[in-house]
């Protein structure tokens, strides 16, 4: 008995499969519905990827997505320029802006590169005064911290970090040891 081997098919099921958190059977899913139950559907995912891939870039001056040389953030003049808000990634960026507490601007530190330092300085010659840390908790980030802080230390700048430890609404049972420890030793007074 003959296997059916449709190329386009499987080159489709492969494209798809290679998506974070889409296994093989989402993959033939997502296949066969956009092939039988919505070609349109697939053109348009189809066009909005390859517009997307050539139009959405780095920002120069921060690192966050844009579809111009500087992005709508480091763009907008009434952010304020004295908080610099250090991030991991650009998703980070789009978490913190839906939470709208934030008005100050952004810095993506993907990388130690000399290219990002001197990227992270011009930026604070722009008149920024505080150093905001919105790193995930790891090891290695903390040495990142203390590297920034120590490069930075003759700027005059004030260094803190968004707050960590046990999030709203979730039982101390289910809370990992580091992000208890860090809330014990953490707490505030009431």
């Amino acid at each position: 008995m003959k296997k059916i081997r449709l190329e386009k098919l499987e080159n489709l099921i492969d494209a798809l499969s290679t998506l974070p958190t889409v296994g093989r059977k989402s993959a033939r899913r997502y296949a066969f519905y956009m092939l039988l139950n919505d070609s349109y559907c697939a053109m348009k995912i189809a066009h909005a990827i390859e517009d997307a891939v050539m139009h959405v870039k780095k920002c120069k001056k921060c690192g966050n997505l844009s579809e111009n040389e500087i992005c709508d953030i480091c763009y907008d003049e009434s952010r304020d320029i004295e908080k610099l808000c250090i991030v991991d990634n650009v998703k980070d960026i789009f978490v913190l802006e839906d939470n709208t507490e934030y008005e100050g601007r952004y810095f993506v530190f993907e990388n130690l590169e000399e290219e990002t330092v001197e990227r992270l300085e011009k930026m604070i010659e722009e008149g920024v005064c505080e150093i905001i840390f919105a790193l995930t908790p790891s090891l290695s980030n903390d040495a990142l911290i203390l590297f920034i802080e120590d490069k930075l230390k003759d700027k005059g700048l004030t260094f803190t970090k968004i707050a960590q430890g046990v999030p709203t609404g979730v039982n101390l049972e289910n809370v990992d040891m580091l992000s208890l420890s860090k809330a014990i030793n953490g707490r505030v007074k009431v």
